[in-house]
């Protein structure tokens, strides 16, 4: 994406980042500014602020950051230039002729194409290669050679590095296998074998048809069961949905959320395209938020274990969250959707659906499986559960109604039970609280995985960051500020980076924008750099506390460099004063 700051300044101009970013979340003023719960990390209290005077947002619980186009990127998991067109598009704005793209947007490319290279090789060795286990898998599993093909499925072989010496064969690097979590380096000897080996594979392909991970079944007793990508440039599996690809095309405003790999694909294979699972791990805020752009109500069609009713718990308090309506898919003689759909067929699915019970009622319902209610002992279990349940529903009016249907069940004062759920959203809003700051502890103890040469260079990352949040306050001072405080000066790699690419934008831009770094930088180290101004805007940065800063990191390059005999002569200097 051509890198022209006049149209940058008028795309930011015309999508006005509280406007973008509220229509995805719910935003509530505070001053002139903005906040909201994040949507890219599960959280009860808002953390998230929009700053409406540098067109910014930072989360103070995740480090998320960044102007409006960032915001996008994140969000839709989109490049630069996608968020760029994306935008343009909302505004109507005509985009400026492209050139190639560079540096971390490459990156990106390039491991989507890896992945796809990857996606194909998984297939046909499970469809032409000699080792039939992969496809009988799939085969028992009553898939068609249609379901198959349509979700790209494959094999991983029984293998160390069969996949790696293919895709050094097409000519991708080490770097680029490694950063798509596809093979890795072993410590004891040094060579690349891979990630997945003798297991059922499953693409995650994204909204635009990219396969962005990978997910693989085992088959045979070896642990982990399930293997999924870990978090790369491409994917993180807290922010993607397996199947909305297909999903997001249903002509049903309903989706159904299912738990696992095979259950989405069974339902899909049965006619029901609107089927979605998440990627090995609970629901999440982002999830939900993705999910609201394209259904009114979700269905919740989790296994009927415990585990999957406490799942079903937990989601329906997110998606309450985020303004979502639920109801829940009951399965009777079958654990999960797709024994079920084998046992009895897409009618009696279907008409499950059509039966389906709103989430709360159900949920309430649960409260009181297995008690007596009408002995004291088995009402007193019943409230204290009902209390639990009713102090997790976060809309007001929701939890109304369901207190209302308790009092009814269990014939207790709604005065009393209110009082009760009080108590209990008090001691949850604390418990939550307490969390938050601990992590927020634990974080300032933790090894910095964005800048750790800071962990030893406190003193010295600390002056770094603030010429820079100095430098984010005046760009029009770029020259003399970098004049006074050259790059060189700086201690830590990635400040320096930061420092260099701001200070050499904003010499040659009369629109500076954060987001010109895009290339350079991934949306977790633009988030920082949004954070360094973000956590003191409230304090003026002055010129003399810029020059003390400055000061600190001479005088440590300064004494880098003297030796030991210039050292000792100092010294024996003071000593003769």
């Amino acid at each position: 994406m051509l890198r022209n700051d006049e149209f940058l300044y008028q795309l930011k101009s015309a999508n006005p980042i509280e406007s973008v970013v509220g229509s995805y979340v719910n935003l509530l003023r505070q001053g002139h500014n903005y906040v909201c719960a994040c949507p890219f990390h599960s959280e009860k209290t808002p953390s998230c602020t929009v700053f409406t005077d540098t067109q910014s947002f930072y989360c103070f619980g995740c480090g998320a950051g960044g102007d409006v186009i960032t915001f996008i990127m994140g969000i839709e998991n989109l490049e630069f230039s996608e968020a760029v067109k994306l935008l343009a598009e909302r505004s109507g704005i005509q985009i400026p002729e492209q050139n190639k793209e560079n540096g971390y947007a490459d990156k990106k490319r390039k491991i989507y194409e890896a992945n796809r290279e990857a996606g194909n090789y998984f297939y046909l060795n499970m469809i032409k290669g000699s080792d039939k286990r992969g496809l009988n898998y799939f085969i028992e599993r009553k898939l068609s050679p249609q379901t198959i093909k349509k979700y790209g499925l494959g094999y991983a072989p029984d293998s160390w590095d069969s996949l790696y010496k293919h895709m050094k064969s097409k000519g991708f690097s080490d770097e680029i296998l490694s950063d798509a979590w596809l093979c890795t380096k072993s410590e004891k000897n040094g060579k690349y074998y891979d990630v997945f080996r003798n297991r059922a594979m499953f693409p995650i392909v994204d909204l635009r048809g990219n396969i962005i991970g990978f997910g693989g079944r085992v088959l045979d007793d070896s642990k982990p069961k399930y293997l999924n990508t870990n978090k790369t440039p491409v994917f993180d599996k807290g922010n993607n949905l397996f199947s909305l690809n297909f999903a997001r095309n249903s002509p049903s405003k309903k989706l159904i959320l299912a738990e696992g790999y095979m259950d989405v694909i069974s339902l899909n294979q049965a006619g029901f395209e609107n089927a979605v699972a998440t990627l090995g791990t609970a629901l999440t805020s982002s999830h939900a938020t993705k999910l609201k752009r394209y259904c009114d109500e979700l269905l919740l069609c989790y296994d009927s274990d415990n585990a999957g009713q406490k799942a079903s718990q937990r989601a329906i308090n997110i998606l309450s969250e985020a303004g979502i309506s639920a109801r829940i898919i009951k399965m009777e003689g079958a654990k999960d959707p797709d024994e079920y759909i084998k046992k009895f067929g897409a009618d009696r699915f279907r008409s499950l659906i059509n039966n389906s019970e709103d989430a709360n009622s159900f949920m309430l319902e649960k409260c009181a499986e297995g008690l007596d209610i009408n002995s004291e002992q088995g009402k007193i279990e019943f409230i204290k559960r009902a209390v639990r349940f009713l102090a997790g529903i976060q809309n007001t009016i929701e939890r109304d109604i369901y207190i209302s249907q308790t009092v009814e069940k269990s014939g207790i004062s709604k005065d009393i039970l209110k009082s009760h759920i009080d108590s209990e959203i008090k001691k949850n809003t604390r418990t939550e609280e307490k969390r938050e700051w601990n992590n927020v502890v634990a974080e300032t103890f933790r090894n910095d995985e964005i800048n750790p040469e800071s962990v030893s260079h406190r003193r010295e990352a600390n002056a770094e960051e603030e010429i820079i949040r100095y430098l984010l306050r005046y760009p029009e001072k770029a020259e003399t500020i970098s004049r006074k405080a050259p790059p060189e000066i700086f201690i830590t790699d990635f400040n320096k980076k930061v420092y260099s690419a701001l200070c050499n934008a904003m010499t040659k831009s009369e629109h500076f924008t954060v987001s010109m770094l895009a290339d350079e930088f991934s949306l977790a180290e633009m988030g920082r750099i949004s954070g360094i101004e973000a956590k003191n805007k409230n304090i003026t940065a002055v010129e003399r506390g810029f020059e003390e800063c400055a000061e600190v990191l001479k005088s440590y390059n300064n004494a880098e460099n003297l030796s030991d005999e210039s050292i000792l002569e100092k010294f024996q200097k003071k000593g003769k004063k």
